[in-house]
């Protein structure tokens, strides 16, 4: 009888972690698998990413229910790993709640990151007192946007502290008014800096040019002369005014319609910074301009058509018509999904590739559930081939098919102003510094001997 009771009670001991080992197993397994898928779509990270320090990663796996992404992280025989590093944009969350400590984030590899500038910890490019924030940097979100325009600032505060004033000299010159950028700018008001800020557009950024009621922040930022902004979903509209009462409390200067052409070093190592309204010194600059720059055209004929654009601001506008979205990132998902659901309209989302790879979880979900309710269709490996008055050829498979067609978006990215960063002087990913180096000491020596004159 009582073998019989110990062997009851093993059971009720065992049996649950059996199924534990198994569900374990199984999440390995399907890790594993989503990692070799990634490895179809991406050689790593881009930007900003979590390294693991496995000797004191205990398996917790809390860095992988906390990643907003999905599955960036999984943990594989007991310790965390990356196995999606594609989709990783840099929330930072896993690090933030890793009991142990055993998360830094870190930049990516400059020879994954080849077209990306190089950047210092201090977000400092090769030019020395030449920063970039936010998605420039490569960075999509508008809360490390926000974090890295306070932070550079605070960077360039503790600078100028150290150095004699020059009169019609800025402080710091502010190039874009998105997020990143008006961080900076609200910060450089709250350190006393000397400062300009100049926005070719309109005061937003590519945040002004989302779709209307698109939702914006998903974790919590702290904006300078406000303090802690706790709302975890806001839409486009929200933010605008937010940040439209935070400028006009603080009484923030920008200077829009100033498109900034040229950023030239002066001999006494301050930047020369000339856009469409003039010429600005300043001892430091602060890039945000996005990174979106000219919309990528597909170079097909017929795209020239009225009926073809890069952006949706207002899905409501286009009802009863028959649409082809193009394009497999979250902007070209939004995009397809605001207008499958307006009254009367035909939706088809073209993607070059066989499956999304990039796209936020919530974006996948939302997807999902489109394709179920039947709100519009996907067609994979598919690229239009010509655009027509009333039609699109697209090519599916390797066969064209004509589509009856009123309306047409390209989502396809856009060309980044790596020319003129380059034109700048600024280092790019894998590039070799020396040259850069040995400019930047010409100009510190020239830098030094004017400010011995002037001692």
């Amino acid at each position: 009888m009582d073998l019989l009771i110990y062997a009851v009670f093993a059971l009720f001991l065992i049996g649950p972690l059996v199924l534990h080992i198994r569900k374990t197993h199984r999440r390995e397994q399907e890790a594993l698998a989503a990692a070799e898928r990634g490895k179809l779509h991406s050689s790593g990270p881009r930007a900003q990413h979590p390294h693991i320090d496995v000797s004191h990663c205990i398996g917790c796996g809390a860095c992988v229910d906390v990643c907003p992404e999905g599955n960036v992280l999984a943990v594989i025989a007991g310790k965390a790993a990356i196995v999606n590093g594609h989709k990783c944009i840099g929330h930072g969350l896993c690090a933030d709640v890793c009991p142990v400590g055993a998360i830094e984030i870190v930049m990516a590899d400059p020879s994954i990151s080849a077209d990306m500038p190089r950047l210092s910890r201090e977000y400092e490019t090769s030019l020395s007192g030449l920063f970039i924030v936010g998605e420039l940097g490569g960075l999509a979100l508008i809360k490390n946007a926000v974090n890295q325009g306070r932070d550079c600032i605070d960077t360039i505060a503790r600078r100028v502290a150290a150095q004699p004033s020059t009169p019609d000299v800025h402080d710091v010159c502010i190039v874009g008014a998105g997020p990143g950028g008006l961080s900076a700018s609200l910060r450089a008001v709250e350190r006393a800096l000397t400062y300009v800020t100049l926005e070719q557009e309109e005061i937003g950024g590519t945040v002004a040019k989302y779709p209307r009621q698109k939702l914006v922040m998903t974790s919590p930022v702290e904006f300078p002369l406000h303090g802690k902004f706790k709302k975890l979903e806001i839409s486009k509209e929200e933010l605008l005014k937010f940040w439209s009462s935070v400028i006009v409390e603080a009484g923030l200067q920008i200077r829009t319609g100033e498109k900034v052409q040229a950023i030239d070093r002066a001999a006494d190592g301050t930047f020369n910074v000339t856009s469409l309204g003039g010429t600005y010194r300043a001892r430091n600059v602060v890039l945000a301009l996005g990174r979106r720059g000219t919309p990528r055209k597909l170079n097909i004929p017929g795209e020239q058509l009225p009926k073809v654009m890069y952006s949706l601001i207002e899905a409501d506008a286009y009802v009863d018509s028959k649409i082809l979205v193009v394009g497999g990132g979250d902007s070209a998902v939004e995009a397809a999904l605001g207008l499958a659901y307006q009254k009367g309209n035909q939706v088809t989302l073209s993607y070059r590739k066989e499956e999304f790879s990039r796209i936020k979880e919530r974006n996948a979900l939302k997807l999902r559930e489109a394709l179920k309710g039947k709100k519009l269709r996907v067609l994979f490996e598919s690229q239009p081939t010509e655009v027509r008055e009333k039609s699109v050829l697209i090519s599916v498979g390797g066969a064209v098919t004509e589509l009856p067609n009123d309306w047409m978006w390209v989502f396809a990215g856009g060309e980044p102003p790596n020319a003129f960063l380059k034109k700048v002087g600024v280092a790019m990913g894998n590039q070799d510094l020396t040259a850069a180096a040995g400019e930047e000491a010409r100009l510190a020596l020239a830098h030094s001997q004017v400010a011995g004159d002037i001692r």
